[in-house]
């Protein structure tokens, strides 16, 4: 049986696939660990291709909240379906979630919401988005990571989230990286795998 499941969450406009190269990299240094990439559950509506857990089109600090909401029962269906094929149904304390940009937004939601008490978030270059009526999963750790040249979304958003979901009684951890945009970087990557490894696999590390 796996010890863990990591679920990968792309960002607008993009596919699972993309999580490819990571995906690729883990299965060899986690190969006990089952991995995930869903699609997210929407075309992408400005451009061909790509998928979306909400859209963007029109999107304002205002009605961002709304849209986070309505998309959570695809996105909960989409997570439902993987988690089940999985074998984790009843394991979510064994689920970490991995979002990117909109992913982040989404995994994080999902944590404070309550609706999913995984063992652990993963946000990449992301914010907290979510409407403030919260009933967090206080046992899930959260680890945001930024960059502070990311034009997309800025590092505030990062702090921000920290101060909030701290402040919930959550346990947060945020790791700003120097110089670096709205991207996945090695560093950022070996930070997120140190993390995960502390709550799938603990014993790795021993010597």
């Amino acid at each position: 049986m796996s010890p863990g499941l990591i679920i990968f969450l792309h960002g607008v406009g993009s596919q699972g696939a993309s999580f490819t190269p990571l995906l690729a990299q883990w299965g060899a240094e986690l190969p006990a660990i089952t991995l995930a990439a869903p699609d997210a559950p929407f075309a992408f509506d400005l451009a061909p291709d790509g998928r979306q857990w909400f859209s963007i089109r029109g999107v304002t600090e205002d009605n961002r909240p709304e849209r986070v909401v309505t998309a959570r029962q695809a996105f909960d269906d989409t997570l439902q379906s993987y988690i089940s094929k999985a074998g984790f149904e009843n394991r979510l304390d064994r689920v970490v979630l991995v979002g990117f940009s909109q992913g982040s937004i989404m995994a994080l939601d999902a944590a404070v919401s309550g609706r999913w008490p995984v063992a652990g978030v993963v946000a990449f270059s992301g914010r907290l988005a979510s409407p403030p009526f919260y009933a967090p999963c206080t046992g899930t750790r959260i680890l945001l990571i930024h960059g502070d040249a990311d034009p997309i979304m800025p590092v505030q958003e990062a702090h921000g989230a920290a101060q909030i979901m701290t402040t919930i009684g959550m346990t947060v951890t945020c790791d700003i990286l120097p110089d670096v945009g709205h991207t996945l970087t090695a560093s950022g990557v070996t930070r997120a795998e140190e993390f995960i490894r502390t709550l799938l696999l603990p014993g790795s590390f021993a010597s």
